[in-house]
């Protein structure tokens, strides 16, 4: 099995790397884990709590498991990938069944502040994106999907997402592989990365 870390900024566009990637390849031979499944279940918490949660610091996520998931897959057999919600800072009750396959997309902001697993990966990619373009992004997102509105957004990136980025993600750039500017955007980057994974493959 090919491990591939996809990482980057908030807003970066990794994402959307990897649904361009998954287009490039057999989809019968790719399977993706989300750091963002595995963020540590805040969902008994008080709202006040909740506000407070920083998820752009590694100490939210749920290492272990993602590792046990991950060595699980290298060993043939299937795991249940958690699913979260931002709103209720929660798991759900479903999960996501994700089968071993030739190649495991690993994709999220803090996957190479982990020693352990970057040692898992053989491929590692940074998507490289402008401060101002993820900004624009994150906002979007903030408002369209996680329920915070315009002031809070600006609040919570000025709070977490941009120390945070500058503390623990700006510095993880060093242990890429590949570094892909401007997202999914850079085709010619992409079609770099594909061409690399296929041939791994043997499908070219």
């Amino acid at each position: 099995m090919l491990a591939i870390g996809i990482a980057g900024g908030s807003g970066s566009g990794k994402t959307s790397v990897v649904k361009k990637i998954i287009q490039s390849i057999p989809r019968e031979k790719v399977s993706v884990l989300s750091q963002d499944a595995y963020y540590k279940d805040n969902g008994d918490l008080p709202q006040e709590e909740k506000e407070k949660i920083n998820f752009d610091h590694p100490s939210a996520i749920e290492w272990s498991l993602l590792a046990h998931h991950i060595d699980e897959l290298r060993h043939g057999r299937p795991v249940e990938m958690p699913t979260y919600s931002y709103v209720t800072c929660g798991r759900g009750k479903d999960t996501i069944p994700v089968n071993p396959c030739d190649v495991l997309i690993v994709e999220g902001i803090l996957i190479f502040t982990d020693p352990a697993l970057c040692k898992t990966l053989d491929l590692k990619v940074f998507v490289d994106t402008d401060a101002d373009e993820r900004l624009i992004r994150i906002i979007q997102r903030d408002v369209n999907e996680r329920g915070r509105g315009l002031d809070r957004s600006i609040v919570h990136y000025q709070n977490f997402v941009k120390p945070m980025h500058e503390l623990f993600i700006e510095p993880t750039k060093r242990l890429a592989d590949i570094i892909i500017p401007v997202g999914a955007e850079n085709e010619k980057g992409i079609d770099i990365l594909t061409s690399k994974i296929k041939q791994t493959l043997g499908i070219i």
